[in-house]
């Protein structure tokens, strides 16, 4: 078993309120559920107008599939032209046995 997550620093410009910003992120984390199936949430600046940052997480059987996953969702944001991608970070979870990390070296 393979858990990865994905965390992804997003900027709205265009959001003038809490009630715009959660109206995209709303949108991203729903759309993403029902496109991908990972879990998803918004996990950091719940009270800037035009920051978010966005949490997605999978289990695969293997570590490739995860890799795909994370990557779809990755392109997912990325193709919505009214936000801007600050930063993204991946994160592996050790699972026994098959416990590996993302690393630039994998």
């Amino acid at each position: 078993m393979y858990v990865a997550a994905l965390e992804i620093e997003i900027h709205l410009p265009a959001a003038r309120s809490l009630k715009a910003k959660r109206s995209v992120v709303r949108h991203l984390i729903e759309a993403a559920r029902q496109r991908f199936g990972v879990s998803a949430s918004e996990v950091a600046h719940h009270d800037r107008w035009q920051r978010a940052g966005l949490g997605f997480s999978v289990v695969a059987p293997s570590a490739a599939q995860a890799q795909r996953m994370l990557e779809q969702v990755e392109r997912f944001v990325w193709s919505h032209p009214e936000i801007e991608v600050i930063s993204t970070d991946r994160h592996w979870v050790e699972t026994g046995d098959n416990a590996w990390s993302l690393s630039p070296e994998s």
